[in-house]
């Protein structure tokens, strides 16, 4: 299985790389904004918005692994400024409000930093603290799985996601302390912007930036090359010449018991004992049949059993590799098993999924909570996302006597998607109006042309 952990060198470039050019993008707008006219500000800015949602766009349909989050609220902060600008200035001319002249581009100097650093900070706060339901997210755990169903490289885009963010609020914010600290103490508001006024308002934030790029070259270089020391890195060449390889994964489950070896090493801290199923195996071959499959978890327990279909999912950074999940259940109460472990019943075993998480396998612990979020959310929600009870202190259980019996579809992301957008999510109903209204205007659109 440690070959699941390895890392595409690529990938950590493609992780650079998409942070550097959209950092680029800004860059450029705000120099070209000093080149032209101060009225082709805002055009300039939502210029830059549209080139920002182009490369998001090429990345979705080019299928790319390539964390965008940084991107995406680049993007936001971008639009946000541009009609922030926009309104704001309107107004001024309405004379609904009064603004200093530095505010409005109809005037000169017109400074877009006074303005544009506030909003970008804000808006990566807003990115950072509610990234769990930003629709780019969500839509690249559907499409490549949770954190944990990638790997390493799963945990490393989780850190270094969220790090992005986080730092870019924290520049923006440092640059607009700095940026209106300055317009107030030492900025001559009767003169023009001179060497030092521009420096402050707009080399300082172009220096900021690039110093901030050179620290996560640095970063992701110096991590390359730890990955690489620890023979975690996979090159193009291993990749070429890497044979595909299925990993399969069983849950043997006897009545409401699941067999497990609570003294499995945790391979990122050999020194501690994690929780894990003990049936794992590989073969060297790209799709097995369910024969095979059967058989080989027959030699595995020495017993026969019920074998059922969990889920699967291709490596979405290693192309050739797969992992399938099985459940195998056993009539037989508790039987001997060939290999060491023990049988957990399962309410204890959610005891500690619920309250120590840490102390079960990372993909144990992904497939536990794919099975539970798919079970409870059919329980509790309709297929649109409405409550089936309404009473929200519900809280329904299963065993794994009602997974055997259930008929649930595990490989099916309905449900999963259910669970990140229901009745219980903040404008649940606005969207659900929203994209009724775009459904039936695509539908007008098609039968006018017909």
């Amino acid at each position: 299985m440690k070959d699941l952990d390895k890392i595409n060198g690529s990938r950590l470039f493609a992780l650079w790389k998409s942070h550097a050019l959209g950092l680029l993008v800004v860059v450029i707008g705000m120099f070209v904004s000093q080149l032209l006219s101060y009225i082709f500000s805002p055009i300039i800015s939502l210029l830059c918005a549209a080139t920002l949602y182009i490369m998001l766009y090429n990345n979705k349909m080019n299928g790319s692994t390539t964390c965008m989050v940084a991107v995406y609220g680049l993007f936001y902060s971008m639009v946000s400024y541009s009609f922030l600008t926009i309104i704001v200035n309107i107004l001024y001319i309405w004379d609904i409000i009064d603004i200093p002249k530095e505010l409005c581009f109809f005037s000169s100097p017109y400074i877009p930093t006074l303005i544009l650093d506030p909003v970008f900070a804000v808006t990566m706060f807003i990115m950072y603290f509610g990234m769990n339901s930003l629709r780019i997210c969500i839509d690249c755990k559907l499409t490549n799985g949770i954190s944990y169903d990638r790997g390493r490289f799963g945990d490393i885009l989780h850190r270094e996601s969220r790090l992005q963010l986080m730092n870019l609020a924290v520049i923006f914010t440092i640059l607009s302390l700095i940026i209106w600290a300055y317009y107030f103490t030492y900025y001559d508001t009767s003169s023009d912007v001179n060497r030092r006024d521009a420096f402050v308002f707009f080399f300082l934030n172009i220096a900021f930036i690039v110093l901030d790029e050179l620290y996560f070259a640095a970063r992701y270089y110096n991590l390359y090359l730890d990955l690489k020391e620890a023979g975690d890195i996979i090159t193009e060449d291993e990749l070429n010449d890497m044979t595909s390889k299925t990993y399969l994964r069983f849950y043997v489950v006897s009545g409401n018991y699941i067999y497990v070896n609570t003294k499995t090493v945790d391979p990122t801290m050999p020194y501690r004992h994690i929780i894990d199923s003990p049936f794992v195996t590989k073969r060297n071959v790209n799709g097995i049949s369910s024969a095979e499959v059967n058989n080989i978890i027959s030699r595995m327990t020495g017993t026969h059993g019920e074998l059922q279909f969990f889920y699967g999912r291709k490596n979405p950074d290693l192309d050739k590799h797969s992992l399938l999940r099985y459940f195998y259940f056993i009539d037989e109460d508790c039987p001997d098993m060939q290999v060491d472990g023990e049988w957990m019943d399962f309410n204890s075993f959610k005891g500690i999924y619920n309250m120590n998480p840490t102390l079960i396998n990372k993909t144990m612990l992904s497939d536990m909570s794919r099975m539970s979020t798919i079970v409870l959310t059919q329980k509790i929600f309709d297929e649109r996302g409405h409550r089936k009870v309404k009473i929200k202190s519900y809280q329904p259980t299963y065993d794994l006597r009602e997974i055997r019996n259930g008929h649930y579809d595990f490989q099916d992301d309905k449900w999963i998607r259910v669970a990140m957008f229901n009745s219980d999510s903040r404008g649940f109903y606005v969207r659900k109006l929203w994209s009724g209204f775009r459904r039936n205007n695509q539908k007008h659109s098609w039968q006018n042309k017909q």
